[in-house]
């Protein structure tokens, strides 16, 4: 779970509940399933008619595993750069096909590692490896931000929507005003719901999930490039040396640190 997405909506989620329980008694005004119909059916039709189904069902899943952990982070980065450490030393001991051997037991989900490998199997010059891999890696990427401007669109159509109920209501209210002058400060209400409905799924839901998941793809994107840098560096035929320091310069300068403190102590216990 990530603990900081779950704190963040609590506390503001919190703080909007704990507002009106120190302003009212009447909590139940806030409720209306018609603000609520007219805000988020409005904006997931617009989502479906500017979006291919498929991505916008992904974008809604988005907006729960956000929740949960990124398969990806900074820390998990520091691993990932001592696995390729590692697996420069399977290579510079028994060879690729060892390293193909490996990776397709141990990371058999992992498309971008088994392709890297084949190609570097396969011959492939350094530049080809790096063209070849860059258009995988940009093409995740881009189909991953496909969710991100699903969650922009929806961020940004949901007040829109919250108007549009708030103008609805207001032409009931005035159509109703001649037969029950007195009803004016609740249907005023309820009309009013739908706009806050609406600016309340833009900025604390459709708006952060978009921003949560473009900062996790980047990251994983960051990952990619790192393990396209590990192809190239096997297709040139670079040391295990050479490529331990290049991976090593993914890292920021606290997380390197980390990591050569760890081989420097596995070294010892050695």
């Amino acid at each position: 779970m990530s603990i900081g997405t779950v704190m963040g909506f609590v506390v503001g989620l919190a703080l909007f509940l704990l507002s009106i329980v120190l302003a009212t008694d009447n909590y139940w005004i806030f409720v209306s399933a018609p603000s609520a119909i007219m805000v988020f059916g409005g904006t997931l039709a617009n989502a479906f008619i500017s979006f291919q189904g498929i991505y916008v069902l992904r974008a809604l899943k988005d907006c729960i595993t956000i929740f949960g952990h990124a398969k990806v982070n900074r820390h998990i980065l520091v691993d990932e750069v001592k696995r390729v450490m590692g697996w420069a030393d399977i290579v510079s001991k028994d060879g690729l096909v060892a390293l193909d051997t490996h990776l397709r037991d141990s990371e058999p989900d992992d498309y971008l590692l088994k392709y890297g490998i084949d190609l570097v199997l396969k011959d492939y010059k350094p530049e080809q490896v790096r063209e070849l891999l860059s258009n995988s890696v940009e093409s995740h990427f881009e189909r991953a931000h496909i969710r991100v401007d699903v969650l922009d669109n929806m961020a940004a159509n949901a007040p829109a929507f919250g108007m549009i109920g708030t103008l609805v209501g207001l032409v009931i209210m005035l159509e109703n005003l001649g037969a029950n002058p007195e009803g004016i400060g609740l249907s005023l209400a309820i009309a009013l719901l739908t706009t806050l409905y609406g600016v309340l799924a833009s900025r604390l839901v459709f708006g952060p999930a978009g921003k949560k998941v473009l900062h996790r793809e980047e990251i994983v994107r960051t990952r990619n490039y790192m393990m396209l840098e590990l192809f190239v560096m096997l297709a040139e035929q670079r040391t295990p040396r050479y490529i331990r320091d290049r991976i090593g310069s993914f890292l920021e300068p606290d997380l390197l640190h980390r990591v050569l403190e760890e081989q420097r102590a596995e070294g010892e216990k050695a």
